[in-house]
């Protein structure tokens, strides 16, 4: 199945403009300019503390922009430039409506309940429209651990049900943040993939923070590298693939 062409689509899932993010009115992130339409993937890089998580859990709406522009699923979350109407609301609300919308983010932890079976999560998401099977045919391998609970799942295992309940709402913009945290990377290099796999399946926008530089530029559209919250580079992924001196600098922070 081919990938949805992104200028196929007239409008994007996510558009950041010079959009600055952080805690208490602290800017972790300066100045971002991001757009991801939808069957794209797209690579977010960079080393801790690069402001990757904080953009993420901005774009969820459970942080508030500090300024800047923020457009969800078409719906305007945020305008400090006076384009249209600041939206003023607590993080429940924003996280609920752009869920709602067709928003779904995998967090760090996974965000699973260990006592609950792979089926009782997959049932907890599932949209009305969607069955636990169609989920399954992208994710075969959980297909045999079905009343096995999560918590007694592999750490592989564990991510792709994580990413499967994700799926499982029909989402249109899918944000994951990093796969790879306590996987051996032969893992990953399986995961990943089916990332792909799901955009390609679903139309859905992707977003992914990842530290495995090179398995995510494999699989992704387009990358950004973050350093000390600012875009230092970002690019076609085969492009920035060819040029690895300019993106190992760029995310080591080098000068």
């Amino acid at each position: 199945m081919t990938v949805t062409s992104a200028t196929q689509i007239s409008s994007p899932v996510l558009v950041a403009q010079g959009l600055h993010a952080g805690y208490d009115g602290v800017p972790v992130v300066h100045g971002l300019d991001l757009v991801i339409n939808h069957g794209e993937v797209v690579a977010l890089l960079g080393a801790n503390g690069a402001g990757k998580t904080t953009t993420l859990l901005t774009i969820a709406g459970l942080l508030p922009p500090i300024s800047g522009s923020l457009t969800v699923l078409g719906e305007l979350a945020h305008d400090e430039g006076g384009r249209g109407r600041r939206v003023r609301r607590n993080s429940l609300t924003r996280t609920w409506r752009r869920a709602r919308r067709g928003l779904s983010l995998v967090p760090e932890d996974r965000g699973l309940f260990p006592g609950l079976t792979v089926n009782e999560h997959l049932r907890l998401s599932r949209a009305k429209s969607n069955k636990s099977s169609d989920i399954l045919d992208l994710f075969p391998a959980l297909a045999p651990l079905r009343t096995r609970q999560a918590g007694l799942l592999s750490g592989g295992e564990q991510q792709m049900l994580a990413i499967a309940r994700a799926l499982g709402t029909k989402p249109k913009l899918l944000m994951v943040d990093e796969m790879s945290l306590g996987l051996a990377p032969i893992i990953v290099e399986r995961l990943l993939p089916l990332v792909r796999s799901a955009a390609a399946a679903t139309g859905a926008g992707v977003l992914i923070v990842e530290q495995h530089v090179h398995m995510a530029l494999a699989v992704s559209d387009r990358a950004v590298v973050m350093s000390r919250g600012v875009v230092t580079i970002q690019g076609d992924s085969r492009d920035l693939e060819k040029r690895s001196d300019i993106l190992e600098s760029s995310y080591l922070g080098e000068d």
